[in-house]
């Protein structure tokens, strides 16, 4: 039985070599130099052609399919969902959103062939790399820290916007800590260190950029104590970083603090999609989800660190974290033992200590839940709500008396003129009340005048 045999061009010349070895006409060094391959390969070649003719030319997976195709069925699927539920998604998160949520384990270049097959554009361009010199990653975890924020629409408008504030290690590239505010603020840092301080302990230092939460800038007034102190006082950051023993190092462009800039430009393209599969609205719901994502991410992106340990660090005995991690202003006792604090008045207690703080400066301590609490020389004094005084009394009792006398007037005032059934000519005969007189103007001297 003949069988057809279909040869390449490159096969042809396979065949016209081999056979010219076969007959004598060349040797098996000048075939394999022809053929680039080895003597070897070339007399596996001439036994195969001796023994099959043509037909042991071709290769013989030629018409088979690859073992590693993709099974059809699979394919539909990724090139279905990649258009509905995770569209946006770019090839690397895709194929981790495959094998956690579908349980496809597929490579990125088979997603990325996946995506240019259905004529998918990627999401995200791919940009130029830029030339600069790396800077050596911290060689064990906790040294050092890189704090920033980053506001963005996470919630796609299904929620408000939000800021998100986050900590990377620079040795392993670990997310220590995520927060989600309103806005970026002294707040959202303090309750950020407290959580990376509870996680991890203190780290030997943070890296963040020159905003005012951290330092003050040259435009800055100086207050009059600072001014006698001669020195600025830090801000409430900079203070709650110094009482702690971690070193603050500012940034002076966002190259230098390259490490979480990236991170963000990483988040803004995971954690959005993450937030959009959970379906996350509000900001309590969206921190469930950074709760659940912060594992996942640091385990598919962390390194390990060149040293092996860690340089976080406990807290100091007796130091608690709630005291350090708050708002401190001082204040000065009035003579009825009273301070006043954002509209609010607290009325000093006699303590074991002193019976009255009169004329003392203390510290009020404003904590993240909202709670107050006053210090004197790192001793907690008892505090109430102060007695109103008569001139309080006065000003709410007034207010309190005019709602109730614009009440009363309400009540007693006669019903509109339809309620009469008024006549035109009668409502016409009820004239507006007069206008109030313009305000006095200030008195000037004539140009003769004596004064001037």
């Amino acid at each position: 039985m003949n069988e057809r045999v279909t040869l390449t061009e490159q096969d042809q010349v396979r065949l016209l070599t081999i056979g010219r070895l076969d007959r004598g006409d060349r040797t098996a060094a000048t075939a394999a130099a022809q053929l680039g391959c080895s003597v070897r390969q070339v007399r596996r070649i001439l036994a195969a052609y001796r023994k099959e003719g043509a037909a042991s030319i071709p290769h013989g997976n030629r018409g088979r399919q690859p073992a590693h195709t993709l099974d059809p069925a699979v394919r539909q699927r990724v090139t279905e969902v990649m258009q509905t539920t995770y569209a946006g998604v770019n090839d690397s998160h895709l194929r981790d959103l495959l094998e956690e949520r579908e349980g496809l384990v597929l490579s990125r270049a088979s997603v990325q062939r996946l995506r240019q097959a259905a004529a998918v554009s990627s999401p995200r361009q791919r940009r130029p790399p830029q030339h600069r010199q790396r800077r050596e990653r911290r060689p064990q975890a906790g040294m050092l820290l890189q704090l920033d924020g980053s506001p963005h629409d996470w919630l796609e408008g299904r929620g408000p916007r939000a800021t998100l504030l986050a900590a990377i290690d620079d040795a392993t590239g670990q997310i220590a800590g995520a927060v989600w505010r309103e806005e970026e603020d002294g707040h959202g840092y303090l309750a950020l260190l407290e959580q990376i301080v509870t996680a991890h302990g203190r780290p030997e230092a943070v890296y963040h950029d020159r905003s005012g939460i951290f330092v003050h800038h040259d435009h800055d007034r100086e207050t009059v104590a600072e001014q006698l102190a001669g020195e600025r006082e830090p801000r409430q950051v900079g203070r709650a970083l110094a009482e702690l023993g971690i070193a603050s190092i500012t940034a002076h462009s966002p190259q230098a603090k390259g490490r979480v800039e990236r991170l963000f430009g990483t988040l803004q393209d995971r954690l959005v999609v993450e937030l959009r599969l959970a379906g996350a609205a509000t900001i309590e719901a969206a921190t469930a989800v950074l709760g659940d994502y912060l594992p996942r991410f640091n385990a598919r992106f962390a390194v390990p660190a060149a040293q092996d340990g860690a340089a976080y660090r406990a807290l100091a005995p007796g130091m608690e974290l709630r005291q350090v991690c708050c708002f401190k202003h001082r204040r000065t006792v009035a003579n009825d033992d009273t301070i006043q604090f954002n509209g609010r008045q607290l009325q000093l207690l006699a303590g074991p200590e002193r019976v009255t703080y009169v004329r003392a400066t203390v510290e009020v301590r404003e904590h993240l839940d909202g709670t107050l609490s006053v210090w004197y020389q790192e001793r907690a004094i008892a505090t109430r709500a102060a007695v109103a005084d008569a001139r309080t009394r006065r000003r709410t009792g007034g207010q309190r008396a005019a709602a109730g006398v614009g009440a009363a007037a309400a009540a007693a005032a006669p019903p509109p003129a339809a309620a009469f059934n008024l006549e035109a000519e009668d409502r016409a005969d009820l004239a507006p009340p007069p206008a109030s007189p313009p305000p006095a103007q200030p008195w000037k001297p004539a140009r003769d005048h004596p004064w001037r």
